[in-house]
């Protein structure tokens, strides 16, 4: 349950949030959102709970009516957790609060999301007053991506679906975030995703480097140390020196976003 849905945010671009869930069980290993653990008063690991907030598209229906101030410009759906993880489809609180938007008609709205469940809800899409879907899609290599975001849709089904949103007319644009050393920041693996994503329609892409919080910085490494030993190297390197990472790899995204790579 929650007493407030439609919350005010600094994220550029966007004047409001909505999160219809508390927790994520995408479980994706490099989530800069774990912090949230510390007020949610679970014990459990980030990705390993979910809250559903089973009041939410009530409360946002009455935060919309109620205010003499009505709410305008731009709303995130999913800023600190995924409102098309796995429950969604089970509880539908995301499908509802869509729903509320799109009678209210004075926000428009923006999704963020690694599930390709945001398409089944493509005809509410289609009546709120402006939106678009964002996906983050970090590989198209499905075992790198199956232990790193065990929870989320595969990038296969993640591309599936931002090409049909794209057919249907909605804006959707991919978010390849973070860039992840010596595993999704090599030429193959870049070269490969922008391909496949321009093959499915995709003409804006946004590219993040890793933020290396250091709780986000230790699930990395051990996962690195288990998973993707050859690869470790790299990622100690960018975390001693980003700086120097980041300006080595400018001239393969300038490139691959001038799209020298189709």
């Amino acid at each position: 349950m929650c007493k407030s849905a439609l919350t005010r945010t600094g994220i550029p671009g966007y004047d409001y949030c909505l999160n219809p869930y508390g927790g994520c069980t995408h479980g994706c290993v490099y989530c800069y959102a774990s912090f949230m653990c510390r007020f949610t008063g679970h014990r459990e690991k980030w990705g390993e709970f979910l809250d559903v907030k089973a009041n939410f598209p009530a409360v946002l229906a009455k935060q919309l009516s109620g205010r003499r101030a009505k709410p305008e410009g731009k709303v995130l759906l999913g800023s600190v957790t995924d409102a098309y993880q796995p429950a969604e489809a089970r509880y539908g609180i995301t499908r509802a609060s869509l729903q509320v938007l799109a009678d209210y008609r004075l926000l428009e709205v923006g999704v963020l999301t690694k599930s390709h469940l945001v398409e089944r809800d493509l005809p509410i899409l289609r009546e709120l007053r402006a939106c678009e879907v964002g996906f983050t899609i970090t590989t198209m290599d499905r075992n790198v991506a199956g232990l790193l975001e065990p929870g989320a849709s595969e990038p296969q089904l993640r591309l599936a679906a931002a090409s049909r949103l794209i057919k249907a007319g909605i804006p959707v644009w991919v978010f390849v975030a973070p860039l992840l050393p010596g595993l999704t920041d090599t030429e193959e693996s870049l070269t490969t995703l922008y391909r496949s994503l321009h093959a499915a329609g995709v003409k804006e892409i946004l590219l993040d480097h890793l933020n290396p919080y250091p709780a986000v910085a230790n699930r990395l490494k051990a996962a690195y140390r288990r998973h993707f030993p050859a690869a470790l190297p790299a990622l100690e390197e960018y975390l001693r020196h980003p700086g120097a990472y980041r300006d080595g790899t400018d001239a393969l995204l300038r490139s691959l976003n001038a799209g020298q790579c189709r």
